[in-house]
């Protein structure tokens, strides 16, 4: 058998006593029974059976893969220690800004303002800081038609949401992103950034402690950027970046790397050139299907997210 299921988490925590209970991760006692649940119905695998089996090895019978992205303190408390008990490996995928600079990934800046703000008052105040930035420096469409052509409703988020969260990430210049999402983090969350990285994030002691207790570590681009829309030169620099960085816990000679966002838009011909030269073994999307390695790219593996999965 070849075919392979691979499920993505992002937040684990306790979500009902945490500062933010509205942030879309998984509560962690739910997170334990899920493992418990998916441990019981499937074989779960490690990383390097999947790179076997992309090289033509077989996988057993309900293979499974469990996948964490953006390097959450989460991971460390809370993931790891389930998982150790467990006997199960995870692959944990690092954005390597946030060891190496300690800065706030604007990604995590606008999913904590949407969970700090209702967004029936966000909405309109993103709308104010496009009329006010609009002109002189920067120029980009009116907010009737950015919100026409960013505000998709997808299967977890409004067109609203939806809106804040792909206008933030990619359709503004990026000194203007940069400037608006902290503008609005200071509003709604209203901690220094460098104390929340600092909180939300492993450092690399933690990182290397997964590393030496059997977990396998992956690459998930610098800056957390949606690669297939910078340029050729912009994308690269930053994977050579984040190669360059994760060197400690990787083998560069076969590595694996999640997409930042991993939909249409976030790899493209010039990515899968680049990560064909650079000792590259296996890429994953975030498309929802179930992998099979005797046709499937191996850099373009699908991975379904947890909430498409029960927890008992």
């Amino acid at each position: 058998m070849r075919q392979l299921k691979v499920v993505m988490y992002h937040y684990v925590r306790d979500l009902k006593n945490s500062r933010y209970p509205d942030i879309k991760g998984m509560d962690y006692e739910k997170f334990k029974r899920q493992i418990r649940y998916l441990r019981d119905r499937y074989n779960i695998v490690r990383m390097e059976d999947v790179l076997s089996a992309c090289a033509g090895s077989a996988l057993p019978d309900n293979a499974m893969l469990l996948t964490f992205d953006d390097s959450y303190m989460d991971h460390f408390t809370h993931v790891f220690p389930v998982l150790d008990a467990y006997g199960i490996q995870g692959s944990f995928f690092i954005p390597a800004k946030t060891f190496v600079e300690k800065k706030l990934l604007d990604v995590n800046k606008i999913h904590f303002i949407l969970a700090a703000g209702d967004i029936k008052e966000l909405l309109p105040h993103l709308f104010s800081r496009l009329d006010y930035y609009r002109g002189g420096e920067f120029d980009f469409p009116s907010t009737e038609e950015l919100f026409e052509q960013y505000g998709t409703v997808n299967r977890f988020d409004s067109r609203e949401v939806s809106f804040v969260k792909r206008i933030l990430q990619n359709g503004l210049p990026e000194r203007l992103r940069h400037m608006i999402s902290s503008e609005l983090f200071r509003w709604y969350v209203g901690i220094p950034e460098d104390v929340f990285a600092g909180e939300l994030y492993m450092n690399q002691d933690q990182i290397g402690t997964l590393k030496r207790k059997g977990m396998f570590i992956g690459v998930h681009g610098y800056d957390h950027y949606w690669l297939g829309k910078l340029s050729r030169e912009a994308m690269e620099d930053d994977l050579t970046r984040a190669l360059e960085a994760m060197d400690p816990f990787i083998d560069r000679d076969c590595w694996a790397m999640n997409y930042p966002y991993g939909s249409a838009g976030s790899y493209n011909d010039d990515v899968l050139s680049f990560l064909r030269k650079n000792g590259w073994c296996a890429g994953f999307t975030t498309k929802a299907e179930t992998a099979d390695l005797n046709v499937c790219d191996r850099l373009l593996i699908p991975r379904y997210d947890t909430n498409d999965f029960p927890a008992e």
